[in-house]
């Protein structure tokens, strides 16, 4: 499911003509799985805007690059199906966990959590 299903699904405002004009530049194509479109339903709606904008920014173009707010995560067993590795990437207080299809060019986002401070990566999975 890619983005501009994401945002109909979820009955956020529809994507604006600068936005639809950068993601026909994108190099890796951003898809949702099942369980995000209903994670983001729960959040306000600024704070699924800067995660879907964030998602896109920082995902369709380099992301297997490691950076601040991307890392690779070695060893972790998710609750899902992947392509591995698995990887997160940190947006404000929530963590997008995805993978990268790297033959075919998908990035495939598998979940997102909220993640308090105290709390580590396996307690939010």
């Amino acid at each position: 499911m890619g983005i501009a299903e994401v945002r109909r699904a979820i009955q956020a405002t529809p994507a604006s003509a600068a936005g639809a004009d950068r993601m026909a530049k994108t190099l890796h194509l951003i898809e949702y799985a099942q369980g995000v479109v209903d994670d983001l339903a729960v959040l306000r709606a600024f704070e699924r805007k800067r995660v879907l904008d964030g998602v896109e920014k920082q995902l369709s173009h380099e992301p297997m690059r490691e950076t601040r707010n991307r890392k690779m995560l070695h060893g972790l067993i998710p609750p899902w199906q992947d392509v591995e590795p698995v990887w997160e990437l940190r947006i404000g207080q929530y963590r997008v966990f995805y993978d990268v299809d790297v033959a075919t060019g998908v990035v495939t986002i598998r979940a997102l959590r909220r993640k308090p401070p105290h709390k580590t990566i396996e307690d939010i999975l």
